[in-house]
């Protein structure tokens, strides 16, 4: 690793014999076998010579160690000396600095305490000066120089806090201490001489002294500022306290518009005669206007105490309206920074409504709403500034908003029993495929006033109110789905009778076999799509509403109760829909099953009884859908429910028909198909515009229609070898029931003595093979069938495609 090198013999893993055979690869290469010997001899010798040299160069190592050690030693000495010099010097130098420098630094001492005593006499000078100053223009009342003279004594006295233990500073102090309180007292004193609290006559009025008194009030204790301030205020609203009374006539809620046009001559007649009078920053109008919300208040809540059972719900509502509409006022005009000393706290930012359908509510009153999905693309207005002002004096109303509530649960009453009257007094709605199952006005009307409360009740309070509201809407919900949907759905009892077997086997009297009407089917897809608004919609009113009330309270708002409800009176529409083609199909069906199929000599065309049922869906079900166009969804659910009913009562048919000849059971194989090829078409079928059935739908028509299928054709299979026809029925239906291979075995016509050893047999087959088994069952099932039932598939397959 040291010294690399490229040499053989240098190698970890070096091998004589290869090396050797390297140099000498042939016989005729030994001839020069004595020039190799000499080069390595010469090699070797130069190695010995190497070693030998470097041996010897050792030997005196060592003593040529120790003596750079020594003088490595001696060197070290000398430069420890010279170190040593240097340093004794340099303490001698800093000595000759400190002595230089000492009487230099005496002069800055003795410089800076000079100045400090200096600044601190001007100070006091300043001090004793100002204090006596203060004294006289206080005795003399000049507010206005006081205001700038005292806030520069205050500044000037905080320079001497670490001086009081000196009797003349601590004097200073307690002087300037008791001008403060002279001073506070002296203002309160003029203050209550030009606004006496007693009486609500004013006697004193605006003046420049009481201007400047109020600078001085800036910079006294703030409880002088707020006695101030409270006094002013409170004989400003002497007057009010008694014009409106409890016992006055102009106290009670319907004349509460005078309160506010009190007020609001009240501050223009501040703002003219004492708007210069206080600092601005003292916000004196903003103030008087909270308090006599305050005030306002109290009265109204203890007047409506008083008067409660004379509490109207529009006199309730006018009192409300006239109360915000106030409030938007105060929020126009002032800013609510005063609010933060009341009870009233500026509402917290609701996060942004990512509801895209409902728009924005301001002087909703008027408005009305139909809570569908606006495009996205539409502007939305911008929100309106939330106000600080809200509820300051309307709170008071808040614990007699039962009034309200109870007025809208009978409002809503009313309305449902006018919604039943109207639908008894017009009958169902005519049958119009162009409206393609509209929803019920009522509906619409219903959700419009839902929208109108909700944003009243909103405006009143966000709190328990809102939720006794939820409550009235969810219970007149149940009420609508109940009495206007639910008990308007035609009764599945109300057929019309006398119908036979034989008149639902003509195709020209198919119509009659409907046991709705067409405008019953009409009504039932008119609820169906009433139900289906109603559960969009009462869902983004849950949604509205959790936006409306409080946070605290939004986990109380749940209408799922209801729109479960709304979902069964979707799915019991579309039972209704389903029951009814259904039992429109059953006589045909009951006929197919009391055919003599052992006695049919051809195959023909398709059979009248799925001419009967083909007949009954193309007459059913292009209605429906063309009145179910608005909720496509809910047709297809439709058809899969008629898919999942009609398909095994086919089957069940099946099983009735017995005994079944061969050619019967190739008419019934031609005849399963068709009704095979009409259910898959039965999402489009007699409409224009063709579409594609849903995969989920067609999933389940092939799969319930093959297996009828299946059922024929192992019904057509001979039964002889029995071995051979079991594993063809395993391998076709793939049905372990021994019940299904009865049913098969009766089709066929097979005596009880051959179904019996048939059933052993199939019970022999039954276990599952082994995983090692695979292979052989796949090759038993697979077994060539007789010649005879080959050539009948094969000929019955080509009658089929001849026949689409």
């Amino acid at each position: 690793q040291v010294f690399p090198s490229q040499d053989p013999l240098d190698r970890a893993d070096f091998n004589a014999v290869e090396y050797i055979n390297a140099l000498f690869p042939t016989e005729q290469s030994l001839a020069n076998i004595d020039e190799v010997v000499n080069k390595i001899r010469l090699k070797i010798r130069r190695l010995d010579d190497n070693i030998r040299t470097v041996v010897r160069g050792q030997t005196n190592v060592g003593q040529d160690g120790r003596q750079a050690l020594e003088e490595a030693q001696k060197a070290i000495q000398q430069l420890f000396g010279k170190i040593k010099d240097i340093k004794d010097k340099a303490e001698k130098s800093e000595q000759m600095v400190k002595e230089i420098t000492r009487d230099i630094k005496q002069l800055d001492h003795a410089k800076r305490h000079l100045t400090t005593s200096i600044t601190t006499l001007n100070h006091l000078h300043m001090l004793a000066g100002g204090v006596d100053s203060l004294e006289a223009m206080t005795r003399r009342r000049q507010y206005g120089e006081v205001a700038n003279l005292l806030q520069g004594v205050v500044n000037v006295l905080e320079h001497f806090n670490k001086y009081m233990g000196i009797p003349q500073i601590r004097q200073l102090s307690e002087r300037v201490k008791a001008a403060q309180t002279e001073l506070g007292q002296q203002i309160l004193a003029d203050f209550e001489e030009a606004f006496p609290s007693q009486g609500s006559k004013r006697t004193g009025g605006p003046s420049n002294v009481l201007r400047d008194a109020c600078l001085v009030a800036n910079v006294l204790d703030p409880r002088i500022k707020q006695e101030i301030i409270k006094k002013f205020i409170k004989q400003h609203l002497s007057e009010y306290l008694v014009l409106f009374q409890e016992n006055q006539d102009v106290a009670w809620l319907d004349k509460i518009d005078r309160r506010y046009a009190w007020i609001k001559r009240q501050l223009v007649d501040y703002e003219e005669k004492y708007g210069r009078m206080f600092p601005a920053e003292w916000c004196m109008t903003e103030r008087i206007a909270v308090e006599f919300c305050h005030v306002t208040r109290a009265e109204l809540s203890k007047i409506m105490r008083t008067r409660a059972k004379e509490i109207e719900v529009k006199l309730l509502l006018f009192a409300i309206q006239r109360t915000t509409n106030f409030e938007g006022l105060l929020a126009k005009r002032f800013s609510g920074c005063t609010l933060a000393d009341g009870t009233v706290k500026k509402p917290e930012v609701p996060p942004p409504s990512t509801n895209p359908f409902l728009e924005d509510e301001t002087g909703a009153e008027t408005d009305e709403i139909v809570m569908e999905k606006s495009d996205t693309d539409k502007p939305k207005k911008p929100k309106v500034p939330d106000n600080p002002f809200h509820g300051i004096v309307s709170k008071c109303f808040e614990p007699h908003l039962y009034v309200y509530i109870e007025s809208q649960d009978k409002n809503l009453s009313e309305l449902i029993d006018r919604f039943v009257a109207d639908f008894k007094a017009q009958g169902p709605p005519k049958p119009n495929v162009d409206e393609g199952g509209a929803v019920l006005p009522s509906c619409a009307d219903l959700f419009v006033y839902y929208k109108k409360c909700m944003v009243q009740c909103s405006q009143l309070s966000t709190g328990e109110p809102m939720i006794a509201l939820t409550t009235i809407f969810q219970k007149y919900l149940r009420e609508y789905a109940w009495k206007i949907l639910s008990g308007n759905l035609p009764k599945t009892t109300s057929s019309s009778g006398g119908l036979t077997i034989t008149s639902l086997l003509k195709e020209k009297e198919g119509s009659e076999v409907a046991k709705f009407t067409l405008e019953e089917l009409c009504l039932i897809c008119s609820i169906l799509s009433t139900a289906e608004y109603c559960l969009a919609t009462t869902q983004q009113l849950e949604e509205k509403l959790k936006e409306k009330v409080d946070a605290s309270l939004m986990e109380r708002i749940n209408l799922t109760g209801e729109m479960d409800t709304f979902s069964i009176v979707i799915s019991n529409s579309i039972q209704l829909l389903v029951q009814d083609l259904d039992a429109a199909c059953d006589p045909a069906l009951t006929a197919m099953s009391k055919m003599q199929w052992q006695n049919v000599e051809h195959v023909g065309d398709q059979s009248p009884y799925v001419t009967s049922v083909i007949l009954h869906i193309k007459q059913n079900v292009p209605i429906i859908r063309d009145n179910l166009a608005s909720t496509r969804k809910y047709f297809t659910q439709f058809c899969i429910k008629f898919a999942n009913s009609f398909i095994p009562k086919f089957i069940n048919h099946l099983f009735k028909c017995k005994p079944i000849s061969m050619v019967g059971a190739e008419q019934l194989l031609l005849d399963t198909h068709s009704l095979k090829m009409v259910l898959l078409d039965l999402p489009s079928i007699g409409s224009q515009v063709v579409r594609k059935a849903p995969a989920s739908y067609t999933k389940i028509v092939v799969k319930g229609m093959t297996r009828a299928e299946m059922i024929l054709k192992v019904v057509m299979a001979p039964h002889e070898p029995p071995v051979v026809f079991v594993d063809n029925y395993i391998k076709l239906l793939s049905d372990c029931s021994t019940d299904t291979f009865q049913k098969i075995l009766d089709m066929k016509g097979l005596k009880r003595s051959e179904q019996s050893s048939m059933l052993d047999l199939f019970r022999l087959r039954l276990p599952a093979p082994p995983p090692g088994g695979d292979s052989a069952g796949s090759l038993s099932l697979s077994a060539p069938t007789p010649e005879q039932e080959s050539s009948r598939i094969r000929k019955l397959e080509k009658l089929i495609k001849k026949r689409l």
